[in-house]
């Protein structure tokens, strides 16, 4: 992913309360149920960091987050990098009520680039694992919750 791309953006509406899809951003005992599983500890508070591994094909990827924005139930924004490798963003969660559903937009945003010879860093790689989290996991779980699947 270069910083001369344009961001990366994946929207989803959930029949689900802002406060609820909110829990499922924040709450750690939720997001390692559709996200990564070993997340450490997570806070939704300015300045927290969390620090975790994530391995693929034999490459081990040290994520590192720090939350640099968090308005409660509409935005939480953390810097992701990954430790040992080039490159630097922002990830940002935006919620917005559409009347007893919530749209979720979230936009991971290159400030310096990744080395895109990495396939994991490609752009075509994020995108896929965006939707793969956003459209796929996070759905899958609050129709689970929910009791629609």
């Amino acid at each position: 992913m270069k910083k001369s791309e344009a961001p990366i953006l994946v929207r989803e509406t959930f029949d689900l309360s802002i406060e609820l899809l909110w829990s499922y951003l924040t709450e750690r005992e939720l997001m390692i149920q559709w996200y990564f599983e070993n997340i450490p500890e997570f806070q939704a508070m300015l300045g927290f960091e969390t620090e975790f591994e994530v391995e693929n094909e034999g490459r081990v990827f040290p994520h590192n987050w720090k939350v640099m924005a968090v308005t409660p139930f509409r935005k939480i924004s953390y810097n992701w990098k990954y430790k040992g490798f080039a490159g630097d963003s922002t990830v940002t969660f935006e919620l917005r009520d559409l009347g007893g559903k919530t749209e979720l937009s979230l936009t991971h945003e290159v400030l310096e680039d990744f080395n895109d010879e990495i396939p994991e860093f490609s752009r075509a790689s994020c995108q896929a694992g965006w939707t793969y989290f956003i459209k796929e996991r996070l759905t899958r779980l609050v129709n689970q919750k929910s009791g629609k699947e």
